[in-house]
């Protein structure tokens, strides 16, 4: 199978993983999610402990690698170049990019939170790969940041060259005003993490994705 490409160019749909349901885990919802068609699988669960994450992301990447699917750790860096997956993404609040890069190289991907332009434009010149706009609606999963808006999305998409994602309370009944707005692709914690059919809720959510890129243009 075939990878996804390191300069998300063929990146339409990022799922977020959230805590599993019950009689759920991980990888039946990462799973599900790549055969819905998600390009990107981010694990970001921070109450495991180092081994236990360790034991998950290499089995995740996995099968990720069988999907043809992007795989990416969520803050732990150590962890990330331990399992060997294909990349971490960083918040404002964690190891800077321009450090993270020293430790991963340049054979990883290196993703990173941003929630504005000033933000987007240092990250982009540590050398991230892609960074993320958000949260553009109000959302449980960031709860301590404002809604950065639609215009925001606007002025990543005029200012900045790096790929981004836009992120933060998307779901099927906003997810085009996104893309119209100028985002080339999106990220989804609840409305595909959370779904009861998680493949469903990822295909369904892809297709508004590829119909709105297609109206767009």
């Amino acid at each position: 199978m075939k990878k996804r490409l390191f300069d998300f160019s063929d990146v339409h749909l990022y799922v977020v993983t959230q805590t599993p349901r019950a009689g759920q885990t991980y990888l039946d919802m990462v799973s599900a999610a790549c055969a819905g068609g998600a390009d990107v699988i981010q694990l970001r669960d921070k109450s495991l402990s180092a081994r236990a994450l360790f034991r998950l992301a290499k089995d995740l990447q996995a099968l990720c690698d069988k999907t043809g699917t992007l795989f990416i750790l969520n803050d732990r860096v150590d962890v990330a170049l331990a399992a060997d997956v294909d990349g971490v993404h960083v918040g404002q609040e964690d190891l800077p990019v321009r450090v993270v890069r020293q430790m991963m190289g340049h054979k990883k991907l290196i993703g990173c939170s941003t929630h504005s332009t000033a933000q987007a434009l240092a990250a982009v010149g540590d050398g991230a790969d892609y960074i993320s706009c958000g949260p553009l609606f109000a959302t449980p999963t960031k709860p301590d940041y404002a809604p950065v808006g639609l215009d925001l999305v606007k002025e990543y998409r005029r200012l900045v060259r790096t790929p981004f994602v836009a992120i933060g309370g998307i779901d099927e009944s906003n997810v085009a005003q996104a893309i119209a707005a100028g985002a080339d692709r999106v990220a989804v914690v609840r409305a595909i993490a959370g779904a009861a059919d998680v493949a469903h809720a990822a295909r369904s959510m892809k297709d508004l994705i590829l119909k709105a890129k297609a109206g767009r243009s």
